[in-house]
C-alpha cells in the first residue's frame, strides 16, 4: 500500500511514521521519501490498522 501524508516533512516525521506502522507491525518493510511525502508499507497488517495508527501519530494519510 502507498500513502501520501502532507505533513511529513524530514527525517524525524519519517522516523514517527515508521514507529507508527511498526506499532501495528514490527516486521512491516516500510519506504519513507519525507521531499515527496510518500510512503510504502508492505504489511500483512490491514489498511484500516496502518491508518488508524498514522492518524493516532498525527500524520493522516491519504492513498495515492
Amino acid at each position: 500500500m502507498q500513502f501520501h501524508i502532507d505533513n511529513m516533512t524530514c527525517g524525524g516525521c519519517a522516523r514517527s511514521v515508521t514507529r507508527a506502522i511498526q506499532s501495528v507491525d514490527p516486521d512491516a518493510g516500510i519506504d519513507t521519501d519525507p521531499p515527496s511525502r510518500l510512503v510504502k508499507v508492505d504489511t500483512a497488517a490491514s489498511m484500516e490498522q496502518v491508518v488508524a495508527a498514522l492518524r493516532e501519530a498525527g500524520f493522516p494519510p491519504r492513498e495515492s
